[in-house]
């Protein structure tokens, strides 16, 4: 019998994620990471940068549905209407023309967002990508 035992530690700043297929592991790896630093264990992940996570028999799922809401809400496009396309077929984009603003910074925000946002939907990139 094949037993094949996984874990991953991930760090940003200070949260850290334990993913496994090794539970007496991952006991062991808290017990040894709690004996050096502060460690609180929030338990299943839920939420993390943006990304919100859920889990079923079928398997793990990943969203941004409330970073997207969030996005559509600073950027005030709540309540528009959906549409089919992320942009229009065959337009063409040129930084040589039309008018340039006075200040980029919320441009640059929106387009920072978009890119994170590519995550979990790997159909904006292009779009994104061609704007950015």
């Amino acid at each position: 019998m094949n037993c094949s035992r996984f874990i991953a530690l991930m760090v940003y700043v200070d949260d850290i994620i334990i993913a496994s297929n090794y539970d007496l592991g991952v006991v062991e790896l808290k017990k040894t990471v709690d004996a050096k630093f502060k460690l609180k264990d929030l338990g299943p992940l839920r939420f993390f940068l943006g990304l919100e996570i859920a889990r079923s028999s079928k398997g793990i799922t990943v969203s941004q549905q409330p970073y997207t809401l969030q996005l559509l809400q600073d950027m005030w496009y709540l309540g528009c209407r959906p549409t089919t396309t992320p942009m229009e077929a065959n337009m063409k984009l040129s930084k040589d023309e039309g008018d340039i603003m006075e200040d980029p910074t919320l441009y640059r925000r929106m387009i920072g967002k978009l890119l994170y946002l590519t995550i979990t939907r790997p159909d904006l990139s292009d779009v994104v990508n061609r704007v950015s």
